[in-house]
């Protein structure tokens, strides 16, 4: 049985996908990739952001997983999220890149409800989709969630900020970490706010049990 590479550093996504081959038996790799992920714009609708994010990282992963040694790999995934302002559709929340900005961004999302989007591309050999180089083809998902979130009072947000878990995080904030105890997701699913598409993950586990 072929694996599933995860191009990917994301710990979230990680997780999800080794929980699921515990479950359906199939092997895992986890790789990282080398490209530079474009930055946030306010040119586009945010789950129009996300998709080209996503495909940006498709056709990087095709051209950097193209090697002899990767022949094993039936299907390769990669993701993106972003966090949409929830007063502007072509505003991106991205990942903070200092602890005010980090604490500017969660005190624009307390008390409010905001949309995630991820888009969620699947890669392989023979399979439908849009050529992406090297003999693979990638198929699409984009899905959202709506999480609402608590006020979030300043010994929390100190703690928060103070604890680094907004680190490497779209919006600043990571729903199955701390801030499980002031947000929930009210419309959608927990796996797209974690990182994944929800029908793209559903996907995976429908082509592996082929």
């Amino acid at each position: 049985m072929h694996s599933i590479l995860l191009a990917s550093a994301s710990e979230r996504r990680r997780e999800m996908l080794s929980e699921l081959s515990k479950v359906d038996g199939f092997e895992v790799i986890f790789r990282t990739l080398k490209v530079q992920e474009p930055e946030p714009t306010n040119s586009l609708e945010v789950n129009l952001q996300v998709e080209a994010t996503c495909m940006h990282k498709a056709r990087a992963a095709a051209l950097q997983f193209a090697s002899l040694e990767e022949r094993t790999i039936g299907m390769i995934v990669v993701s993106d999220t972003l966090v949409e302002d929830p007063d502007d559709c072509r505003a991106a929340l991205g990942k903070p890149s200092d602890k005010i900005s980090a604490a500017s961004t969660l005190i624009r999302l307390s008390g409010r409800r905001h949309k995630v989007w991820s888009s969620t591309a699947i890669i392989t050999r023979n399979g439908p989709g849009m050529e992406v180089g090297q003999g693979w083809r990638a198929t699409m998902w984009t899905d959202f969630s709506i999480v609402e979130f608590d006020e979030i009072g300043m010994e929390v947000m100190e703690d928060l900020i103070g604890g680094e878990s907004w680190v490497g995080k779209a919006g600043g904030y990571d729903l199955a970490g701390k801030a499980g105890s002031f947000s929930r997701v009210i419309e959608g699913t927990d796996v797209t706010v974690l990182g994944f598409s929800e029908r793209a993950f559903s996907e995976i586990k429908k082509l592996h049990s082929r």
